[in-house]
């Protein structure tokens, strides 16, 4: 092991991933859980500084989740970067890095799946039809392999984050899930890994998708008729150079059901694509008092 990563333990299997914990558990110490895909960037590490705060010991996943892809989508391309990632986790103190492989996370002959009805509907699961059931099955699994208090979930997949936030309660998961903010690059841009697959006219075109919820967040308050504004934004994302708009949506911030009128704590989601890449934001809007 180079001596960049040498304090960091890395796990592959189930069994030594529940025995560190055990471990833990006996010196009566709190365990905090970060799942990623890895090719962490700032987005990632805010998850991880997050879960340092809230416990005495951090456990982060690298799992490039094959369950949450559909066909044709980009499994095989999707980046990966594990030494790096080790060198970022190890260099911010995290204890231990699980990373597993398909194998070990979904044994031969694996029939069970987890889906959380209605919030896994509309929205990314109505052009992504495997990705809910990938997502909520993945979690599951990690959270009870490892069962730590506390797991980080970013508000950027604020979707993913309400469906985790259901499940967990309703399968009587004993843990407690955090959410944090989006982090943004200096222009606005949410950070993603996908953000790498951006071209620079893209790239340049891609802060426009983080403005025009702003614009339209604004508006809502205003109390000016919510599809039209709403329309209005979609056209001029068209009309920017974005390729397809998936939605663009004023939703329930709980239970995720389309709203006309902003009458509650609300979110405002949307999924646009530049080229081959699809990119997500929200951010919260609240009525006026």
């Amino acid at each position: 092991m180079t001596k960049s990563t040498e304090n960091i333990k890395i796990i592959h299997n189930v069994k030594e991933l529940r025995k560190q914990v055990a471990e833990w558990r006996r010196k009566e110490l709190k365990v905090s859980f970060v799942p990623t895909m890895g090719a962490l960037h700032a987005g990632h590490m805010s998850l991880v500084n997050n879960a340092q705060g809230f416990a005495d010991r951090t456990i982060v996943s690298i799992f490039v989740n094959p369950l949450q892809f559909s066909d044709g989508e980009d499994l095989d391309s999707y980046p990966r970067t594990e030494d790096e990632d080790i060198i970022k986790l190890n260099e911010v103190g995290v204890q231990s890095v699980f990373i597993p492989s398909v194998d070990e996370m979904y044994k031969p002959g694996a029939l069970t799946r987890v889906f959380v009805d209605d919030l896994s509907e509309g929205l990314c699961g109505s052009s992504r039809p495997e990705l809910f059931v990938g997502v909520a099955t993945v979690v599951t699994k990690l959270l009870l392999q490892c069962l730590p208090d506390f797991a980080m979930f970013g508000e950027k997949d604020y979707q993913q984050l309400q469906i985790i936030k259901k499940l967990v309660i309703d399968l009587d998961i004993p843990v407690k899930i955090i959410p944090v903010e989006t982090v943004r690059e200096s222009d606005g841009l949410a950070m993603s890994s996908r953000n790498a697959y951006l071209n620079s006219q893209e790239r340049a075109l891609a802060p426009c998708l983080y403005k025009e919820l702003q614009k339209v967040a604004i508006q809502c308050q205003q109390g000016n008729p919510i599809p039209d504004v709403i329309s209005n934004a979609l056209n001029r994302l068209l009309d920017m150079g974005f390729s397809k708009v998936d939605y663009f949506t004023l939703c329930d911030s709980e239970i995720l059901t389309p709203l006309y009128k902003l009458d509650r704590p609300s979110r405002l989601l949307v999924a646009a694509c530049l080229g081959e890449t699809r990119l997500i934001d929200n951010i919260e809007v609240s009525p006026k008092h």
